[in-house]
């Protein structure tokens, strides 16, 4: 659908969301920035205590707010999320795909067996599984779900949080879940394109999130060290505003020429 007007508006009047993992870190970020922006949201997760707190914090914002526990992984959980979403608002303008898990690292932060991070040669089954369903199978079940609505909206946005671990990480299941939502942000961008549904991905690197969101402690105790701080242009990692402001963008009437596209918000640490 080609833009009305000149200068397209990042607001989201009455546009109504579906913000997986939204209840802490980065999807609080996206749920209170589309919120502000004037939009409707649902926000989902395991957790139904954190989600609460976001809905109230949405209320205050004057705007409506929906909380449904979810678990991505399985495919009721998604369909019961797109059915309330459907019976409390009556359709579905954006799908934000941000539930995820960390890398599967051993506890404390140090890697199994001898190496940090570990080799996939160290990694058991029961690490594996887990990390592929909820970052990869998660995305596929919600936009496939979502994505139904869309087609017959013939409108949408989908925004897949991915990492700059998809294309730049280390032989584990988070970098492995992280390229296959890369390519299924491609190739799903391709297939929805006629229906005006736009797909496109976000890749963060090191992002500043409470410990057990998604980083691991050796990670997040690394977040300001000058080591850490040096690999960046500019001088620090990203904050959720960050990737948060980046969704309202793709979300808008103003990234309408732009699907199938992964773009790193990462404080310039992949140029």
């Amino acid at each position: 659908m080609p833009i009305p007007i000149s200068v397209p508006s990042l607001a989201l009047p009455e546009k109504v969301a579906i913000i997986t993992g939204g209840g802490t870190g980065i999807g609080r970020s996206i749920t209170l920035e589309f919120a502000k922006a004037g939009a409707n949201i649902v926000v989902a997760s395991r957790s139904v205590a954190n989600l609460e707190k976001v809905v109230a914090e949405v209320h205050a914002l004057g705007r409506g707010a929906l909380a449904i526990q979810t678990d991505v992984s399985e495919k009721t959980d998604v369909d019961r999320m797109v059915t309330g979403t459907m019976e409390a608002f009556g359709r579905i303008d954006v799908l934000v795909n941000n539930a995820g898990v960390g890398s599967g690292i051993g506890e404390h932060g140090h890697g199994l067996g001898h190496h940090d991070p570990p080799w996939l040669i160290d990694i058991p089954e029961d690490y594996w599984d887990p990390i592929i369903a909820i970052n990869l199978k998660g995305v596929y079940l919600c936009c496939a779900a979502a994505g139904r609505i869309m087609v017959e909206q013939r409108r949408g946005s989908i925004i897949n949080i991915s990492s700059r671990a998809g294309a730049a990480g280390a032989a584990r299941p988070y970098s492995a879940a992280k390229a296959g939502v890369n390519r299924l942000t491609g190739g799903l961008a391709r297939e929805l394109g006629p229906y005006s549904v736009r797909v496109n991905a976000i890749a963060p690197a090191y992002t500043r999130t409470e410990l057990g969101v998604v980083q691991r402690p050796s990670e997040v105790a690394a977040y300001d060290a000058p080591e850490t701080v040096a690999r960046y242009p500019l001088g620090r990692i990203a904050e959720p505003i960050d990737i948060a402001c980046a969704a309202l963008f793709l979300a808008s009437d103003a990234a309408n020429g732009i699907t199938g596209q992964i773009l790193n918000v990462d404080c310039g640490v992949s140029a």
